[in-house]
């Protein structure tokens, strides 16, 4: 299944967050540099057993830059689009999730989350480092802006999550 609406209310968050940032000068978007430990996924459960934590993640294929629209003409020839219109494309034909441990001392960095209770707070700040912990509970607290529904870049080494990168949705 193509995944490439991710809901109106997303998309109103990401104008919100686009124009929090229009008149921050040094705060620009990056891609993820992409290498080969790392996997684009949708997470979809967090479990922490015996102080061991897994992520539950649906592994994902995701487009931007130069390869957004020859990819995404590739998979929809019948849109009568010339591109992807967002600047992005995710294709996700197989929805079977995955079990990834994580370590204790990964690095979480975020693009958007609620950090106050209020959308008004909620805002971009590319790259906020924040604890694991704190990750954990920001992705079951969904009142204000659901994190579960963006795609996050996760390093891998030794079989384990060293790094969670947030992904910004244009």
């Amino acid at each position: 299944m193509k995944r490439h609406v991710m809901g109106s209310a997303l998309a109103a968050l990401g104008l919100l967050a686009c124009v929090s940032t229009a008149s921050a000068v040094d705060n620009e978007y990056a891609p993820v540099k992409q290498t080969a430990d790392t996997v684009t996924v949708f997470i979809r459960g967090i479990d922490v057993k015996d102080g061991k934590e897994t992520l539950r993640v649906d592994p994902i294929q995701w487009y931007e830059g130069k390869a957004v629209d020859e990819q995404f003409l590739k998979e929809e020839p019948d849109s009568g689009l010339d591109g992807a219109p967002d600047g992005y494309y995710i294709v996700n034909k197989d929805e079977t999730l995955e079990t990834v441990a994580v370590d204790p001392q990964a690095t979480v960095l975020m693009q958007i989350y609620d950090r106050t209770g209020s959308l008004v707070d909620a805002t971009t700040e590319w790259n906020q480092s924040i604890p694991l912990a704190k990750f954990n509970a920001i992705y079951r607290n969904n009142g204000v802006l659901d994190v579960s529904n963006y795609p996050y870049h996760l390093t891998m080494k030794g079989g384990k999550v060293v790094r969670i990168v947030q992904q910004f949705i244009p």
